[in-house]
């Protein structure tokens, strides 16, 4: 019985992303390119931040989740000890992406 092995990806990082679009892109600047990824990056933040949500249709929605303060426990100790309420990024994928992930190996891309 052959176990298929499974490719374990590593992740991209902001430098990939602008170099895999600046290649796509060759009449544009890398750097200029670094200065949109960041402009994008910094004003969804700005928009968390602000307690907006970001929606980017078939990609997906950015918001902010409220979790409220609690009482936790030290696992080492067993002691009780408080929590304070905080605010988390949450993303939740678009229609489009789970589909496009979803897809069955070798099936044409609908959108391209």
């Amino acid at each position: 019985m052959d176990i298929p092995t499974s490719r374990v990806p590593s992740p991209m990082i902001k430098s990939e992303l602008v170099q895999r679009i600046a290649e796509h892109n060759p009449h544009l600047y890398q750097r200029d390119v670094e200065n949109i990824v960041n402009a994008i990056l910094d004003e969804i933040v700005a928009a968390l931040a602000r307690g907006d949500r970001v929606e980017l249709r078939g990609f997906g929605a950015f918001s902010v989740k409220h979790r409220p303060a609690r009482a936790g426990r030290n696992p080492r100790t067993g002691a009780h000890v408080p929590v304070d309420q905080k605010s988390v990024p949450f993303f939740k994928t678009g229609k489009e992406m789970r589909e496009r992930l979803n897809r069955e190996p070798g099936t044409p891309d609908a959108g391209a």
